[in-house]
């Protein structure tokens, strides 16, 4: 049974009247007659009584202009919602980031995303940089936010924003109390680095500036991730050295200062597959970019 002829009933049963109906779906009115006479023929039934001055639904009609409704109803959803998702304003998509990321201009740049697409379902989660790369490759996820980027020619890279790098020190630490630090002073202090693995990481960047200024830290410990590195220096373990915009969130028990010497500063930055070309990825880049043209 044609969709068409389904739609053609509609209109007849609706407007009781083939010359109106006709009217509203511009054609004319005999090959309407005929079209309703050849869908009475398939069904094998009559679906309007044509005894009386105005015609009137037979109960199958009557059955059939409900099931009729609900059909085209949801055909019509149905091909909103696949259109949505076609434009990428609709559908699902997956972001993995740097645990860092969650400060600084990740958040302001999915924020932007949710206002232009606020029926897009985000997909969030932390991994660090070698579950990033795994992960885009074997497609698990769609956009990979990593510090300072991933390698790799498949990978389709922007860059975000750089930043420079500061020290994470305990409250009760002497070190607040001095108007400047210097990386080469701090050549006793215990330095907490993370993540613990995989290595090269950005604790092999850390222990590189330190390099640099010539110190080799009399002991180091390792952390998984940065959120436990933070809270090491919390409780008084030792001091670190993390991007600026971490010192964006304020955590009882550390404060954030800029030091003298070597600082390189760290990057972030935005990576999807280019063999992919889904819509909501390709919006998504679109907000990074307007983001990443404004000055700041």
């Amino acid at each position: 049974m044609e969709l068409r002829r389904i739609r053609y009933f509609v209109a007849v049963a609706e407007e009781l009247h083939f010359g109106r109906a006709a009217e509203r779906l511009e054609m004319a009115q005999p090959p309407l007659s005929r079209q309703i006479a050849q869908l009475e023929s398939v069904l094998n039934v009559k679906l309007f009584d044509r005894s009386r001055a105005q015609i009137r639904l037979t109960p199958a009609g009557e059955v059939l202009l409900e099931r009729a409704r609900q059909i085209l109803d949801q055909l019509d959803s149905t091909f909103r919602e696949v259109t949505r998702i076609g434009q990428g304003s609709a559908g699902r998509l997956r972001i993995a980031f740097v645990g860092s990321a969650s400060h600084g201009v990740l958040p302001t740049i999915i924020k932007s995303y949710r206002s232009h697409y606020p029926d897009v379902d985000l997909a969030l989660s932390a991994m660090n940089n070698a579950e990033l790369e795994r992960a885009l490759i074997q497609r698990e996820i769609d956009i990979a936010v990593a510090r300072p980027s991933l390698k790799g020619d498949e990978f389709r890279t922007v860059e975000l924003h750089r930043e420079p790098l500061v020290l994470a020190i305990p409250d009760n630490s002497a070190l607040n109390a001095q108007s400047s630090v210097a990386l080469r002073d701090l050549v006793d202090e215990t330095f907490i680095l993370y993540p613990r693995r995989p290595r090269p990481s950005f604790a092999d960047h850390v222990l590189g500036v330190l390099s640099e200024e010539g110190v080799a830290p009399r002991e180091t410990i390792f952390a998984q991730d940065y959120q436990t590195a933070i809270s090491l220096v919390s409780v008084g373990v030792g001091i670190s050295i993390v991007p600026e915009s971490v010192s964006t969130t304020q955590r009882p028990g550390v404060f954030y200062k800029s030091y003298e010497g070597h600082n390189p500063g760290t990057g972030l930055s935005a990576h999807t597959r280019r063999d992919n070309a889904k819509p909501h990825v390709l919006n998504f880049f679109k907000i990074v970019e307007t983001y990443t043209r404004k000055p700041r």
